[in-house]
């Protein structure tokens, strides 16, 4: 059935005077396999571990942490107790033989070194790559010791911090053996990349092989107002008395009376999602929206620091080692990334870019902005859920006409939820690797 449907788009074209866009690669629901349909459970717990790739051990992977100072004027503005991020962090797995680079561009406030780009480069390494992780320009360590201006949300400009980034990389290992460069990132790591690959065409310093968007934000507005709606969810069992918080540990408390012990990875987040004690639609939904709301209040708090606006932080407040930030993190905490953007990004947009309205913002920060580029650039594949709770309505639409048969549209995962998925991790390796199609896609071409 699908292969007439396809030959009927086909010849309707035709009829027409022109050829469509390839059709994306949908992968079917019952030959995918992968077992979590709740797409907040997916988010949340990911991958069943025997349904993971397998990935090579951390003590068999050459790996080192390394610095560059981005921003040595950081010195001089940022507190004491700032001294860990004031030089740029980042890590580096090399092979012991000339290969191509991959760079990792983490998601929203991501640390270089947090879960999902240690296990991208598990993959990538285990195939045979060198790797670099890169904390997302929305993380305090890149704020403070990487970005100019210090207040993310403006896609060209976070591009741009990061491209010095990986050209600073690049300057700092002379004797590394690159045969090629690819590019990746996830969730808003994967929106950075499509602008960085942009970037690159002018500047030239890498000549990206292939980039790999996973999970992007389509509209960023759309995204960031789905996450931050998630905080809203109105959850059963919470009082005035009895905080959200105070509910999740009591079930984690039963949950380890009867376990006898709690081991934090996503083993136990999949176990106990399996429980009696098991978490329902509507506190999951907003553990991920609590979760992102950190995210915003770190992004406010750290913007709000460097650049000594006085929003949360009194200017010239004396902040030492030892003085607490509780007070400041939760004025930052009643600030959404709609507060954000209104008090901070917006205004610094206007007065450095001779910026507009909202709407504007959103348009040349959203892949809208690259649509033709996208469209064109046939080394640039999009890997995408579905369910995924940050797209929303035109969203995959939007997809399918830019990228056509260079989009693999997963059913299930929810956001980021299915990257560990072993079909998915061979599906990122095919790609990289020039197949013409994901194994998982191919699988389902008898299909079409």
């Amino acid at each position: 059935m699908r292969l007439l449907s396809r030959a009927a788009a086909l010849l309707g074209s035709l009829v027409l005077g022109f050829v469509g866009p390839a059709l994306a690669r949908d992968v079917d629901v019952a030959s995918y396999g992968y077992p979590l349909t709740n797409p907040f459970e997916a988010t949340i717990a990911t991958t069943p571990m025997e349904l993971r790739p397998k990935l090579p051990d951390i003590a068999d992977i050459d790996q080192h942490d390394y610095a560059v100072k981005l921003r040595p004027e950081r010195e001089f503005v940022l507190p004491d107790n700032f001294w860990p991020v004031k030089d740029l962090h980042y890590r580096l797995a090399r092979q012991d033989h000339p290969a191509p680079l991959v760079f990792i561009i983490a998601g929203t406030g991501a640390h270089y070194a947090s879960s999902t780009p240690e296990y991208l480069k598990r993959l990538f390494y285990g195939a045979g790559y060198h790797v670099v992780q890169i904390s997302s320009p929305t993380s305090w360590d890149f704020m403070a010791g990487a970005s100019r201006i210090a207040t993310p949300g403006y896609s060209s400009e976070d591009a741009d911090d990061l491209y010095r980034v990986m050209q600073a990389v690049r300057a700092r290992h002379p004797d590394l053996p690159v045969t090629d460069f690819y590019l990746t990132g996830y969730s808003l790591g994967a929106l950075h990349a499509a602008f960085v690959s942009k970037l690159d065409e002018t500047r030239r310093s890498f000549n990206f092989k292939r980039v790999l968007l996973l999970n992007p934000p389509v509209n960023l507005y759309t995204s960031v107002s789905n996450l931050d709606k998630l905080v809203q969810t109105r959850v059963k069992g919470i009082t005035d008395s009895k905080t959200f918080y105070q509910l999740i540990l009591g079930k984690l408390t039963r949950y380890f009376q009867k376990k006898g012990y709690i081991d934090l990875n996503d083993a136990f987040l999949y176990d106990f999602q399996n429980s009696k004690q098991h978490l329902t639609n509507e506190e999951m939904a907003m553990l991920i929206g609590a979760t992102f709301r950190f995210s915003s209040a770190d992004i406010a708090f750290t913007s709000d620091l460097i650049n000594h606006r006085g929003l949360i932080t009194p200017p010239n407040y004396p902040i030492h080692e030892g003085t607490s930030l509780e007070p400041f993190f939760s004025r930052a905490l009643q600030c959404d990334f709609d507060c954000y953007m209104t008090e901070q990004l917006i205004p610094m947009w206007r007065k450095r870019y001779n910026g507009g309205s909202l709407p504007q913002l959103v348009e040349k920060s959203s892949l809208y902005a690259l649509r033709d580029y996208l469209h064109d650039s046939p080394k640039i594949a999009l890997m995408h859920n579905a369910d995924d709770v940050i797209l929303g309505p035109g969203d995959l639409g939007f997809l399918r006409r830019t990228f056509g048969d260079r989009l693999t549209l997963y059913p299930l995962g929810g956001h980021c939820g299915n990257l560990n998925y072993r079909v998915n991790a061979q599906d990122m390796l095919n790609f990289f690797r020039g197949q013409p199609e994901p194994l998982q896609a191919a699988a389902q071409s008898g299909n079409r």
